[in-house]
């Protein structure tokens, strides 16, 4: 199985992670953001995930610094799991319709880490509590895009629940990554590339 432990402590953050890619997705999110933990149960919902997240930040000063190093270390734990990335669909999109919201996510698995959104300025909507402003979806998905080598282009065709809004873009990546992370079985150990690494 596609498994790994990391572990990232700094003067700000204190981090656990453990994933299994070939789980059921189940898991276990202990932190100090209530809204985060939320989306991220979404995340490891939809994309088959197990994730087990011991999570400690300076919550104090604001949400920032824990939520970018959570995307930090996921993205992290997703490419060692992946190793060569022998096997994988490697590409993945995923449109999904929450009520009025209806939001689009396309990843590739390129080893070229490369961020793009469009729709909706999350920058513009209210946050969730003390600790989590909008924007910070924004911060944790470029941090997820970078460590884990990917493209990650999310788009927010349309949507007025700001709840709504985030909680599709975290089902929709979920999906996204399920489909491109499955094993290929027409493709064998074959790498997904025709320069034969990625």
């Amino acid at each position: 199985m596609r498994k790994a432990r990391i572990e990232r402590d700094t003067n700000e953050t204190r981090i656990k992670l453990e994933i299994n890619i070939d789980g059921n997705g189940r898991y276990k999110i202990n932190g100090p953001i209530p809204f985060f933990n939320h989306m991220l149960s979404h995340f490891s919902k939809y994309s088959m995930i197990d994730i087990d997240f011991q999570i400690e930040g300076d919550v104090e000063i604001d949400g920032h610094h824990t939520v970018e190093d959570c995307g930090i270390v996921l993205g992290t734990a997703i490419s060692k799991a992946l190793a060569d990335k022998k096997g994988i669909y490697r590409f993945g999109s995923a449109t999904l319709p929450m009520d009025e919201c209806l939001v689009t996510v396309s990843v590739d698995f390129s080893g070229r880490p490369f961020f793009s959104f469009r729709g909706i300025s999350l920058k513009d909507l209210q946050g969730f509590g003390d600790l989590y402003d909008s924007e910070l979806t924004l911060e944790f998905l470029q941090k997820l895009s970078t460590h884990a080598a990917m493209n990650l282009h999310v788009n927010v065709h349309y949507g007025e629940n700001r709840h709504h809004i985030h909680e599709a873009i975290f089902k929709a990546t979920g999906l996204a990554f399920r489909k491109a992370l499955e094993p290929d079985h027409r493709r064998g150990g074959d790498i997904p590339s025709t320069k034969g690494s990625i």
